[in-house]
């Protein structure tokens, strides 16, 4: 026996199965392009060398003991009112430019002002120089110095007695 169904129903089924999710599927695989997978580049292989973590500890100690850097970051801050905090900074900075200053020797990476055109040429060292925003093509690549970036020229580390644990950053205070 033969069913007539009526056009408004015989389109509603038409509807639900092109919009069935099997029906929908297999029609989209079937009218996508075939997309070739893309070679895979050979990456070089870095080797990785293991550092001591003993400088720095060491300088995490000095920071320490002249500006009371750890103290400072592991300090909630968002107890305390904009001024306070503004205080606690000034007095962190000072300890820690003084460490600093004491026991490194920075020199500048580029030598060109911050907002200068610089140009970096294919054989730019990937250490010193990051790049970003839109970064297209190959070297040369032309662009505005954000950051001049920073380099340690010397480090001058106090001699450390032999056994001293440099996991101790800052010892617990005592007072008697």
């Amino acid at each position: 026996m033969e069913q007539n169904f009526s056009f408004f129903t015989r389109l509603s089924m038409a509807i639900k199965m092109i919009f069935s999710g099997s029906y929908t599927q297999e029609l989209f695989i079937n009218m996508a392009p075939k997309v070739e997978e893309p070679e895979e580049v050979e990456q070089p292989e870095i080797a990785l060398q293991e550092n001591s973590t003993d400088s720095a500890m060491q300088l995490l100690a000095v920071l320490q003991k002249e500006g009371r850097l750890i103290d400072f970051i592991n300090e909630d801050i968002n107890a305390f009112a904009d001024e306070q905090v503004a205080a606690a900074a000034r007095v962190v900075h000072q300890g820690v430019k003084k460490s600093l200053s004491e026991h490194v020797t920075f020199q500048p990476v580029a030598s060109v002002t911050e907002g200068d055109a610089v140009s970096l040429a294919a054989d730019y060292d990937r250490n010193a120089y990051r790049l970003s925003g839109n970064i297209s093509g190959s070297a040369p690549y032309n662009g505005t110095l954000i950051h001049k970036g920073w380099k340690v020229e010397s480090l001058s580390l106090p001699a450390v007695a032999e056994g001293t644990d440099l996991s101790v950053v800052a010892p617990a205070e005592v007072e008697l």
